[in-house]
């Protein structure tokens, strides 16, 4: 690593400490030619594969803002959806992949987001799914009432 301050090619790690719920390593760093200290951080990149074929790199905020349009005009608090995107980045990246395509991740979002609201759910499912007709819906309501009873 280059020293930001004089350009000098290699530095020297002086303390690491994991970050981010250990999804990232900070590292505390001395060059030894200028004797300056600065810090840096790695996180291991997760990459989401599109159907488009495009990838960019995953986003636990575009996973909110999605969430956060289901559940409009819901009474869902901020700190629920952070909560669910938290969860589903959890999952994502427990899977020890590098790559995950889009798909996955919105299988990922259903179950957390049954959970928080069912309504919201059922907005989230008929997008994500595809739902085509009443009988869709009334599919799925059925399944959210069969899962309620046997609770």
């Amino acid at each position: 690593m280059r020293c930001p301050f004089c350009r000098h090619p290699d530095t020297r790690v002086i303390d690491s400490r994991s970050a981010e719920e250990g999804t990232a390593i900070r590292r505390r760093r001395a060059c030894p030619d200028c004797d300056r200290r600065f810090t840096t951080q790695e996180t291991v990149l997760l990459m989401v594969s599109k159907r488009s074929g495009v990838t960019e790199p995953f986003s636990r905020d575009k996973i909110i803002a999605g969430v956060r349009r289901a559940c409009q005009g819901r009474s869902v608090a901020e700190d629920s959806l952070a909560l669910l995107g938290q969860r589903v980045e959890d999952e994502i990246r427990g899977r020890g992949v590098a790559e995950v395509p889009a798909h996955d991740i919105g299988l990922a979002i259903l179950s957390p987001l049954r959970e928080l609201d069912e309504v919201a759910y059922l907005r989230f499912a008929s997008v994500y799914r595809g739902f085509e007709s009443i009988e869709d819906f009334e599919r799925e309501i059925e399944g959210l009432r069969a899962e309620r009873a046997s609770q």
